[in-house]
């Protein structure tokens, strides 16, 4: 492909994702990894804060993960800072994917506590993914902080991210399992649960959780 054509397939792409029509937003972020051009990675950062339609936004993460790490991240890790949940969520997402460990600074612990639960979960994918060996431990004392935290997606969320981390997470789960507040307790133990025995389902471990502490709440009433 001559210069001229890349420059004409460059505009396509571009008007292809500022497009009304999602099917047309999708070809083009298809097209963007397809044929790999720096000049797009901006625009597709950007466009990832704002795209409302979940498979463009998959189409897009990937597209950026077909350029160079040394020039896609540095755009993703300003991103984190946004005051936008979704750039710094998808931000976070495709960071997981790309797997370059010089963006682990940057996952921050506001980020691994961010009030919204798509920012955090996805913080916490990347985070698992990013941390190195020997900040683990202190990863997972921070994510043993969101314990009991929302509905069953953040919940699961948050107890695979902890399982990644395999048993470095066993002192802060136990700490965990004499909390005063019984949704921790009842979720630290879950996750043990899960920690020990990875073909158990959540949902049993939560179950069986939840029989443990009220036993617990029982003997102490007796």
């Amino acid at each position: 492909m001559n210069t001229s054509q890349e420059a004409t397939q460059t505009a396509r792409i571009l008007r292809g994702l500022a497009h009304g029509d999602a099917s047309v937003r999708l070809r083009a972020a298809l097209a963007a990894g397809t044929t790999p051009d720096p000049q797009l990675i901006d625009k597709l950062v950007e466009r990832c804060a704002v795209e409302p339609d979940f498979s463009v936004r998959e189409m897009l993460t990937w597209a950026l993960t077909r350029h160079p790490a040394a020039l896609t991240v540095p755009g993703l890790v300003a991103e984190l800072r946004s005051e936008t949940a979704q750039a710094r969520s998808q931000a976070l997402h495709t960071l997981s994917k790309i797997g370059d460990r010089r963006a682990w600074p940057a996952i921050t612990r506001a980020l691994l506590t961010d009030t919204d639960d798509e920012v955090a979960r996805s913080a916490w994918r990347a985070a698992v993914v990013l941390a190195p060996d020997g900040d683990r431990p202190a990863l997972a004392a921070v994510l043993a902080t969101q314990l009991g935290r929302g509905g069953r997606e953040t919940g699961l969320s948050l107890s695979r991210a902890l399982v990644a981390l395999g048993e470095v997470i066993t002192p802060v789960l136990d700490a965990a399992g004499t909390h005063p507040d019984p949704g921790v307790r009842q979720h630290a133990i879950a996750t043990q649960r899960l920690l020990d025995d990875p073909d158990a389902g959540f949902e049993f471990a939560i179950e069986e959780a939840k029989r443990v502490v009220a036993l617990g709440e029982n003997d102490r009433i007796r």
